[in-house]
């Protein structure tokens, strides 16, 4: 039994790897100054949510084998400052990772978008092939109980991020795992708070192929990564979708003489299907079994999730904040929904998307759409310190869309869409909650 102490131990990945450490029977505890449901609850339960927030150094002896800290805590934090001066180990939960891993054959899916849907699809291939292997994705998921497990399977499944490490390791998440095979979904500048330009985007992927040993697969109708695999001839190998027809109840992939139908939808999820079967290949799975094993896969939480049916209007939730995320879910309710009454609501929520200079990034991203209604809260712009830009400037940035700083008014605008006695769809693209609302607030 070892003893770690969990600096920052609200966030998603943290808090799951603090659950699963205290499951394997080691001592676990941690400090952060604000903690939310789900990690509250679940932390609470497991019996290692902090009795009060803050950052408390007289937590942090000598006694404990090591520290793990999170993105969250600032480079000053008073725990962290003790633990340096104390000498202890510490590590950023990849460093943890990659440390557990070192004799695992290790495999990393990164890519600017389409991670943890495409990490997710591996995790249910190799479960229902039953193949033992250990885990971190980015999302709770069905069929499994945490976001992150740590065992002694052959094999771990890495969702491969690549924003900053910690705060003292300014470094790409993704760097540390040195992984054996590799999938890479796409490049599209994301982030744009660390990597100021497109190319220093590109340069943290550039550095991450030299850490592969054996082999990674790349989108091959992705320009960058087209360009990236000729500096890497040797373990390169581009993917692309296979035939496949749209259905109204999901999509049919057509492989060598065989039909299989999947529950998920959208070409870009097709595309990153193909590139996690070879992955699956180099794992022993018959490249049919591995299909077949993803016809009952259930999908990610909110990544065009289906969360309310009637007769009327079909809703589907999603996390998609990025631009190329956003054009690429917009894209796919189109082509399943080519007839319906298409309605899209987008939250200007994160850091990069309130930036003026990466605003336009989302000019016409979202025109598949019938109608589209953008919701900014001036109130996180100046949490951000950043000037709080109107409405009419925002809408000439983005396009052909409305928008609104008061989410009742977007309630009621997006009900008004709704065409009676005909089909609809609603897409709500949020990485935040969209002001507080539930689904209902915008179904009459």
């Amino acid at each position: 039994m070892s003893r770690y102490h969990f600096v920052a131990i609200g966030g998603a990945v943290m808090h799951n790897l603090a659950l699963e450490l205290k499951a394997l029977g080691n001592e676990v505890s941690g400090s952060d100054d604000e903690i939310f449901d789900p990690a509250k609850s679940r932390l609470f339960a497991a019996g290692i949510l902090p009795e009060s927030y803050g950052w408390f150094p007289e937590k942090i002896t000598k006694n404990i084998d090591a520290i793990i800290l999170g993105m969250h805590a600032k480079s000053d934090n008073p725990e962290l400052l003790k633990a340096q001066e104390l000498g202890l180990k510490i590590f950023s939960f990849p460093e943890f990772i990659f440390h557990h891993s070192q004799n695992k054959m290790r495999i990393v899916i990164a890519g600017s978008h389409g991670k943890t849907t495409s990490t997710a699809m591996l995790m249910h291939i190799l479960k229902n092939n039953n193949v033992d292997a250990d885990y971190l994705v980015g999302s709770l998921l069905p069929g499994f109980d945490r976001m992150v497990r740590l065992s002694d399977a052959p094999v771990i499944v890495i969702e491969g991020d690549e924003y900053l490490t910690s705060p003292i390791d300014r470094t790409p998440k993704f760097w540390h795992y040195k992984p054996h095979f590799s999938m890479i979904t796409g490049i599209a500048w994301d982030h744009v708070n660390v990597f100021p330009t497109f190319e220093n985007y590109i340069y943290q992927f550039d550095e991450y192929l030299k850490t592969i040993s054996e082999g990674y697969f790349y989108y091959a109708n992705d320009v960058e990564l087209e360009k990236l695999a000729l500096k890497y001839p040797d373990i390169s190998q581009a993917y692309a979708a296979p035939n496949y027809e749209i259905r109204e109840d999901g999509v049919e992939v057509s492989l060598r003489n065989e039909k299989i139908m999947l529950n998920i939808f959208g070409k870009h999820n097709i595309e990153n299907a193909a590139g996690v079967v070879q992955l699956a290949i180099k794992m022993g799975i018959d490249e049919i079994d591995a299909w077949k094993s993803l016809s009952d896969f259930p999908g990610t939480a909110k990544r065009l999730e289906k969360v309310f049916e009637n007769d009327e209007v079909l809703v589907i939730r999603d996390f998609a904040h990025a631009p190329s995320k956003v054009k690429a879910s917009v894209s796919a309710v189109r082509e399943q929904y080519p007839t319906r009454n298409f309605i899209a609501v987008f939250e200007l929520h994160t850091f990069s998307s309130l930036m003026p200079e990466f605003m336009g990034q989302y000019h016409q991203t979202m025109d598949a759409a019938n109608q589209v209604f953008v919701l900014f809260d001036p109130h996180v712009f100046e949490l951000k310190r950043m000037p709080v830009p109107s409405a009419e400037t925002i809408q000439q940035r983005l396009g052909n869309v409305e928008v609104f700083s008061d989410v009742t008014t977007l309630q009621n605008c997006v009900k008004a869409a709704t065409q009676k006695g005909q089909k609809n769809v609603l897409l709500l693209m949020s990485s935040g909650n969209l002001g507080g609302s539930q689904i209902e607030d915008f179904i009459d």
